[in-house]
């Protein structure tokens, strides 16, 4: 009996370590997260405000009013062509609908500025549509009118095709949930179709609609390289001009830090404006939406409408992209391009995996020890998906230079030794920044998986001695295979497209396909810009592939 007794003890004490360990773990991963923030704070508080009083006396008022516009336009954008292509791929039979639902995701493989490149090599002045369009007509240079692709316009309209698939695959997702009691009582009330849509359909959708849409405004307004590219000033611009232009890192840290209340304001304005309505369905049986057959002129509309987005947002720009990759003199297998390909892959590959690790860390705490703090700690490890690029890279290296700075001069003092740089600089900085940014979609990944695995498995495994990491290693990993698989390569291929923290924050000659396809671009060889951004295409092709895979079953 005594035996028994002292083998449970040890069996409690070796749970009770394990979960202090991926508790400790969670908190450290949270805390990581949260000092980018309180970094930009403190360091806007206290720098000095030359600058910053300049910058609102002069160009302060662009960055708000153009921010403002991007948010504006490519709320409307994406709402309309998301909830527009997933109404109709949902809700009617037309001719290609099959291959429409899947067609439809593709533009997500883009990054925005990629697709700035091909329209601007196209569209531009010098480029192949307004020099037909003269040697037709006979014009001269001012004798016609062109809407000019580089504009506060222009890049909206760019990001608007790379980002409705995030408002059509969480509105399709919601429509193909709803059951159709509620949407056949309006129809049998006397409501037409489009009625019965916007009263009943779209309400109950709204949840995921705006979580779709707020995605599409986190990402515009930490977007760079295409307002960049465009020379439309917002603040991700402001930011990238104070540090490097001006070399005011307090300027930096206060625009920073304006960014971060504009994203966090969204966010919390979404979720405040949600309150506490409910979005149960009518009834307790479920039954499926009805779905309109169209035919003739109404599905040649349908199948054109949902054509266009999948045109101007993927196929154009391939066929683009690959004609100015022919004309280029890049040699993707030259030694440069080898690095800028081998630091890409270094970079992403190492983030992927400690961001998924970390996922890991959190999300199994908060299933073994629920409650406030793991909760807390769930919440702060998300805060990163609010965070542009560049807040995070100012939030990082101000602290971090200064304790290579104090770590420095006490070794100068102390032994007569310079240490240099160690952290600010280095890949694992960079890598940090990576993990706060891209945290949240490894996490959410993770436990759309975890809620699969039923909780008594959990008491099984315990119940046969399991530790809490032996029950993670043996029971959860082998179950969430795929779910930890699909996280990997979300973040390794969002981490191939981040722009503003790679190039404020990476070592010294050390360029990835993302700062080289940017370098061309500021450079005006587009043709030369195309080869990197064609790479970073095909990568990107596969978590889209996979959720195209997904999509494709959801019937």
């Amino acid at each position: 009996m005594a035996e028994t007794e002292y083998a449970e003890q040890g069996s409690r004490h070796r749970n009770a370590l394990g979960t202090r360990i991926l508790g400790a773990g969670a908190y450290v991963i949270a805390g990581i997260c949260l000092l980018p923030m309180v970094a930009v704070a403190l360091a806007a508080v206290t720098g000095g405000t030359d600058t910053i009083t300049h910058l609102f006396m002069t160009v302060m008022p662009d960055y708000i009013i153009t921010t403002v516009l991007l948010v504006l336009m490519v709320s409307c954008g994406t709402f309309s062509l998301g909830v527009g292509a997933a109404w109709l791929v949902t809700m009617t039979r037309f001719p290609g609908v099959r291959m429409m639902e899947v067609a439809l995701v593709l533009p997500l493989a883009f990054p925005a500025y990629v697709l700035a490149y091909a329209y601007t090599f196209v569209l531009d002045h010098p480029g192949i549509v307004q020099t037909t369009l003269r040697q037709v007509t006979g014009w001269g240079p001012r004798d016609y009118w062109f809407p000019e692709v580089r504009s506060t316009e222009g890049a909206a309209v760019m990001l608007i095709l790379v980002l409705y698939p995030y408002v059509y695959l969480l509105a399709r997702a919601a429509f193909l949930q709803q059951s159709s009691t509620a949407f056949l009582a309006a129809r049998a009330l006397g409501s037409s179709p489009w009625s019965a849509f916007w009263r009943v359909s779209l309400p109950m959708a709204r949840p995921a609609i705006a979580g779709g849409v707020l995605l599409a405004v986190m990402e515009t307004i930490a977007d760079f390289g295409t307002v960049s590219y465009f020379g439309v000033q917002t603040f991700a611009t402001g930011i990238y001009t104070s540090w490097f232009s001006m070399g005011d890192r307090a300027a930096a840290a206060q625009l920073a830090l304006c960014l971060l209340s504009f994203a966090l304001l969204l966010a919390v304005a979404e979720r405040t404006q949600r309150g506490k309505a409910k979005y149960y369905q009518a009834g307790k049986r479920h039954a499926s939406m009805p779905a309109s057959d169209l035919t003739g002129w109404s599905a040649t509309l349908a199948f054109t409408l949902c054509s266009i987005p999948v045109v101007l947002g993927f196929a154009l720009p391939v066929v683009i992209l690959v004609q100015m990759g022919f004309e280029s003199e890049q040699n993707l297998l030259s030694r440069r391009y080898v690095e800028f390909i081998q630091n890409s892959l270094t970079l992403a590959g190492i983030a992927a995996v400690l961001t998924v690790c970390a996922a890991i860390c959190v999300g199994f705490f908060q299933r073994l020890k629920p409650g406030r703090r793991s909760a807390t700690a769930g919440y702060l490890a998300r805060l990163g998906y609010a965070v542009p690029g560049g807040v995070i890279a100012v939030g990082l290296i101000v602290p971090f230079a200064a304790f290579d700075n104090a770590l420095d001069a006490w070794m100068r003092a102390t032994f007569d030794y310079s240490t240099g740089l160690l952290l600010t600089g280095s890949i694992w900085l960079l890598i940090g920044a990576y993990m706060v940014r891209f945290l949240a979609a490894a996490l959410g990944a993770y436990e759309g998986g975890q809620s699969m695995v039923h909780a008594n498995m959990d008491h099984a495994a315990r119940s046969l001695g399991q530790t809490p990491f032996g029950t993670l290693r043996r029971v959860h990993l082998p179950i969430l295979t795929p779910s930890l698989l699909t996280a990997l390569l979300i973040v390794f291929v969002d981490v191939m497209k981040e722009l503003p923290a790679t190039l404020i924050m990476r070592p010294f000659n050390f360029d990835t396909l993302a700062v080289q396809a940017y370098r061309l671009a500021s450079d005006e060889r587009l043709e030369g810009a195309a080869v990197p951004s064609l790479v970073i295409l095909a990568i990107g092709l596969l978590p889209v592939i996979l959720i195209c895979r997904q999509v494709g079953r959801d019937r």
